[in-house]
């Protein structure tokens, strides 16, 4: 076949002490005795059985699978040269099989190098040990080889494509394989959906749905979970819940699709609400259906519903799998309980790369750049590489921390020592790294000469950092970028609106919020909410529909006098609008997180920390009134906003004022 063969020591024949005496059993026994891991007894009452009828030994090889025994391997393999049964296809295709699924890959292509007779079978589970491994490449190889192929060959190379996120090659695959008259079963149609997924090609999807009606494989349950996560993936949900909806029958992994789409595309609600009914049908949590529903409860910063959640999947056996504790680590970070995030990690059986992640991010997201910093120094010396997502969340940290020094150096780090393509994501770090620190221009310029597409996002962030420090020159030629890329996103309207009315350039302002109305675009209402007794209480700038309404606005003047006695002085600078002094000082005074905060005070014994949180960033108005809060009251106050967690406590926070 053209492979290179491995330095391997030839494998001699080691006898089998446990071989005895033939005893008069049915080969049914003998099955019986080798899936129940009785090995020394099936080998001892089927002795001559063995050595008569070597299609026996499948059975003692698939347990080596199951048990991924690599010393019973050799035994058996010894056995069956001795036994001359190794000339045997069959034989050796389960020999060449065990050895792939263990993980020995050299010796299973020293193994298929020396095989006398090899079929298509016999590639087919080497390609499959390769995938197995992460050798996609010595996979290919085998593949385009080989003189004649079958379905079989074809579903292990789409997979396999698909599966390391090489989709268009995949789907290419597929292309192939149809032209060539190969009819594509329920595995081929499960991973060119997923292909279609990866890519978000709504349109190829489409095109494989038509055939999946054609051929007959609609109801099934794998192509449907696989057809609706295509549609869910590619942003369309109501289209997915109806393939869903539409199968006669569901599992658990229907469910999970569902689950999981609801979440991805936003409706976090909508996929907590299907984990209950999906409980209340019979089906039994696992842990995919954790992960998303964990996810969901991160989204929504739901802390009573995550608790929950985190008990039923301990119940299960869930939470000790990597996925499922990243997912906690999240969860319990967004809803700003980063000592539950580190109690998640340290509590770990084992660990990987996304877990270690997820817990610099967490540090990162709480201002705790040092901790990140020091969290991937400890990951560099235990021996685990960092991929790009690990950079990601150690730029944000650095970002949000005012390390641009460190955070610049970790960007240079990740090209020259990993070897690491930066992606947009990693450019935007950058940006904030600068832009937060006031070298505007600087990152103006870097934004130029980024070699990837630009989107919206990397000028707003630039556009952020404009307001910060009130430049309006740069902000009109950002802004300008960023409306090109996405006229109806409010935010460069009100970040620039913002950036002129700090300068009292009310006329620049009316014109722009002008351009807004003629463009009919709406800005984003600033909403803070907070949960308690498992229910959220959402608050909103000028509505009077809480029932409690009253009493906050009561409770809310007290305060402010309080606070006033100690020194505080309500920032009318943070009020955007052409309006008396008294009304700015009343528009302040009812922010949503101030009244989501009155409200957590009113209804929250002593001394228990609140949580609230926002949609958008925290005001600086908004920032010097909890801290007094946070002192008048003897409370932590804990705000979660657009951008990060703000721990207030004595008269303190948490980001020391840089955010």
């Amino acid at each position: 076949m053209g492979l290179s063969k491995s330095c391997v020591r030839p494998l001699t024949p080691t006898p089998l002490r446990f071989l005895s005496t033939y005893t008069s059993k049915t080969p049914n026994e003998f099955t019986n005795l080798c899936s129940k891991g009785r090995l020394k007894e099936a080998f001892e009452s089927f002795t001559s059985e063995i050595w008569s009828d070597p299609s026996l030994f499948s059975h003692l090889l698939q347990r080596c699978i199951h048990t991924q025994s690599l010393s019973l391997l050799k035994h058996l393999h010894s056995l069956i040269i001795t036994s001359g049964s190794s000339s045997e296809k069959f034989v050796s295709n389960h020999l060449l099989n065990a050895y792939a699924k263990i993980g020995e890959l050299s010796t299973a292509v020293t193994l298929f190098d020396v095989m006398p007779r090899k079929n298509i079978m016999s590639c087919n589970i080497l390609i499959g040990g390769f995938i197995q491994n992460g050798d996609l490449e010595s996979a290919r190889q085998v593949f385009d080889e080989m003189p004649e192929r079958n379905v079989a060959t074809w579903n292990a190379m789409v997979a396999g494509m698909t599966q390391f996120e090489f989709n268009e090659e995949g789907l290419s695959l597929v292309s192939q394989m149809h032209g060539l008259g190969f009819m594509l079963d329920e595995f081929t149609l499960g991973s060119v959906l997923r292909g279609c997924a990866g890519l978000k090609d709504l349109n190829a999807g489409m095109q494989v749905h038509g055939y999946v009606v054609k051929s007959g494989f609609e109801f099934n349950l794998v192509v449907g979970s696989s057809l609706a996560h295509m549609y869910m993936k590619s942003g369309s949900l109501g289209e997915g819940e109806r393939v869903i909806k539409a199968m006669p029958i569901r599992n658990v992994v229907a469910c999970n699709t569902l689950i999981a789409g609801r979440a991805q595309n936003g409706f976090s609600e909508g996929a907590l609400d299907q984990y209950n009914m999906m409980k209340m049908a019979g089906f039994r949590p696992d842990k995919i259906t954790f992960v998303s529903v964990i996810s969901s409860c991160s989204e929504l910063a739901t802390l009573g519903q995550g608790q929950q959640i985190h008990v039923e999947a301990i119940k299960t056996g869930a939470s000790t799998v990597v996925g499922v504790i990243s997912s906690l680590i999240s969860m319990y970070s967004r809803c700003g309980c980063l000592d539950e995030s580190v109690k998640a990690f340290l509590e770990r059986e084992e660990a990987d790369v996304v877990l270690w992640s997820s817990m610099i991010a967490a540090y990162g997201f709480h201002g705790k750049g040092e901790e990140a910093i020091e969290l991937f120094n400890q990951m560099d010396q235990v021996g685990l590489d960092a991929n790009d997502i690990t950079f990601l969340s150690l730029l944000y940290a650095c970002s949000h921390c005012g390390f641009k020094d460190k955070g610049l150096q970790f960007f240079n780090l990740m090209i020259e020592k990993y070897g690491l393509e930066p992606q947009l994501e990693h450019y935007t770090c950058v940006v904030d790294l600068l832009g937060q620190s006031g070298c505007l221009e600087e990152a103006e310029g870097f934004i130029r000469t980024v070699p990837v597409k630009k989107d919206a996002i990397i000028w707003k962030t630039l556009l952020s950092a404009c307001k910060i420090h009130k430049n309006t020159e740069i902000a009109k030629r950002v802004a300008e970028e960023v409306l090109r890329l996405d006229p109806q996103d409010s935010a460069p309207y009100v970040l620039l609106s913002n950036i002129q009315a700090s300068a009292k350039r009310w006329q620049d302002v009316s014109e722009v919020r002008k351009v807004m109305r003629d463009r009919r675009v709406k800005k984003e209402p600033g909403i803070s909410w907070f949960e308690v007794k498992n229910q959220v209480h959402q608050f909103c700038m000028g509505d009077k529909s809480h029932p409690q309404s009253m009493e906050i606005d009561m409770y809310l003047k007290e305060l402010t006098w309080e606070m006033k006695l100690r020194g505080y002085v309500p920032d009318t600078g943070s009020v955007l609008h052409d309006m008396d002094a008294e009304e700015k000082e009343h528009n302040l005074a009812h922010h949503s997180e101030k009244l989501a905060i009155a409200f957590a005070l009113m209804n929250t014994p002593e001394g228990v920390p609140i949580r609230v949180m926002k949609n958008l960033r925290v005001c600086s108005d908004c920032h010097v009134a909890i801290k007094y809060i946070s002192e008048i009251e003897n409370r932590e106050i804990i705000v979660r906003d657009a951008s990060r967690f703000h721990h207030f406590k004595d008269g303190k926070c948490s980001c020391a004022d840089y955010w």
